[in-house]
């Protein structure tokens, strides 16, 4: 199995606050399982970081493998906008993870169901 991490989960093993979401990240780790990071979700937890979080940022990004957003993403994200931007919010930072995340055949990781209604999208458990 291959898992990528939405923003919200990123955001959550880094506080270490939900029981819950630290369990599953540990046991992904102990698998070996492939965790796959979009350079959106990169940059959205840089964009919130403070200073004195940095050091730990790094090291939690250093083992996932970053995968690139290429044309094919881009356009596959551009048709999931158009189809679910005005029933469901989507917005271009959602869209491109959800492309990324079909693309690459990998389950989604994330607490936002919601924001991916896509019914090619595997989401994680």
């Amino acid at each position: 199995m291959t898992v990528l991490l939405d923003t919200d989960i990123s955001i959550e093993i880094l506080r270490a606050r939900n029981p819950e979401i630290s369990s599953k990240w540990s046991a992904l780790v102990a698998a070996r399982t492939v965790v796959l990071c979009s350079p959106v979700v990169a940059a959205e937890v840089w964009a919130g970081a403070h200073p004195h979080e940095h050091p730990f940022i790094s090291i939690f990004f250093r083992p996932l493998v970053c995968v690139p957003t290429d044309y094919e993403i881009g356009e596959l994200a551009g048709a999931l906008l158009r189809k679910f931007a005005k029933s469901h919010g989507l917005e271009i930072p959602d869209a491109l993870i959800a492309a990324t995340a079909i693309q690459h055949k990998a389950a989604l990781w994330t607490r936002n169901r919601k924001r991916y209604p896509m019914p090619q999208l595997t989401l994680f458990d």
